[in-house]
């Protein structure tokens, strides 16, 4: 008798432990037992249009009905701008097998598309993914990458340089020459000054020390300086404005978060939407097993004009009626 009940418990240890096992090896699962996903949200650098385009992803989701914690679990990982931390954070999160990841800026999105070919990746706050060697075609992927563009408005922001300041004859493009996204609007920007007739000096930079030096390079040739959304400009904008300022020289710059911290006008884009917009494709996949080579790039197709009434205050501009008329006022809150 003790024999045959040690038999079955034994029978039972082991198909317990077989149980065990399975529900190990397999994917990850929630409480509930559907899949929760692992995301990992790889970010170049804190500076609020990237911030603002990550807390638009994961609120989209959220309207989407998925539930963090069940549906989905976020690694987020800062790579603090600089290129190789990117490659660090990539490698892990192939290590980790996450099953999707968001990769927010040129750069980042670049590391993780070089680190795997397997795993789907959606960019935000990539200008061009196309340019950036990042899919075959922006209408249509071809790669394991899909996901938004930033891509503002640029010659109409120069345009808008021309109306504030009509008798501008030189404007210095602040930029990293090392970011495709800004190469890329940089060129656009070179091309709608010549048509507008104004001369260009190039102003670049390749490290965030270098942006002092270089924006005071600038007084005395230009009247005004132009910067894309460049996110080492971005990130460095206070000292950009801080000397700009002081000389007397306005920003007209690509985006929101920028024009906040000392710029003077744009047409901009709204990065939370963005975020949202690129969640958009996450849930296609979470959900619907689609691919991301099969999908398109995507852009925001509304832009807004943007003022520092602040800005142009203390630098004794006078912004023109239709204009204002039709703007947004930033840091009047």
């Amino acid at each position: 008798m003790w024999k045959v009940v040690k038999k079955s418990f034994i029978a039972i240890l082991l198909i317990c432990s077989l149980v065990i096992l399975a529900s190990c090896g397999g994917e990850t699962t929630s409480s509930g037992g559907k899949k929760t996903f692992k995301i990992g949200v790889l970010q170049l650098v804190t500076h609020d249009a990237l911030d603002a385009a990550y807390k638009g992803f994961v609120d989209g989701l959220k309207e989407a009905g998925l539930v963090e914690g069940e549906d989905f679990v976020i690694d987020f990982q800062n790579a603090q701008g600089e290129t190789s931390n990117c490659q660090t954070i990539a490698a892990k999160f192939v290590n980790d097998k996450v099953d999707l990841v968001l990769a927010i800026a040129t750069p980042a999105a670049q590391a993780m598309a070089n680190e795997t070919s397997e795993i789907p990746i959606l960019v935000t706050a990539v200008t061009d993914p196309a340019d950036a060697k990042l899919v075959e075609s922006n209408e249509k992927s071809g790669t394991n990458v899909a996901g938004t563009s930033d891509l503002t408005p640029v010659k109409e922001q120069m345009e808008l340089l021309k109306e504030i300041l009509p008798d501008v004859d030189t404007v210095a493009l602040l930029y990293n020459s090392s970011e495709a996204n800004s190469v890329f609007q940089i060129n656009l920007a070179k091309e709608a000054a010549e048509e507008l007739g104004i001369n260009t000096i190039d102003a670049s930079v390749s490290q965030s020390s270098e942006i002092q030096s270089v924006v005071e390079s600038v007084v005395g040739k230009a009247q005004a300086i132009y910067c894309p959304t460049d996110n080492m400009i971005a990130s460095g904008m206070a000292t950009v404005s801080m000397v700009a300022l002081e000389a007397k020289i306005p920003v007209i710059v690509g985006e929101e978060g920028m024009l906040r911290n000392g710029g003077l006008a744009t047409y901009g884009i709204n990065y939370y939407d963005l975020g949202k917009l690129t969640s958009t494709q996450a849930v296609e996949i979470m959900k619907n097993n689609k691919n991301p080579a099969d999908m398109p790039i995507l852009y925001l197709e509304e832009f807004e004009l943007l003022i520092n009434k602040e800005v142009a205050d203390s630098l004794g501009i006078t912004i023109p009626v239709d204009l204002l008329e039709k703007a947004k006022f930033v840091n009047e809150e």
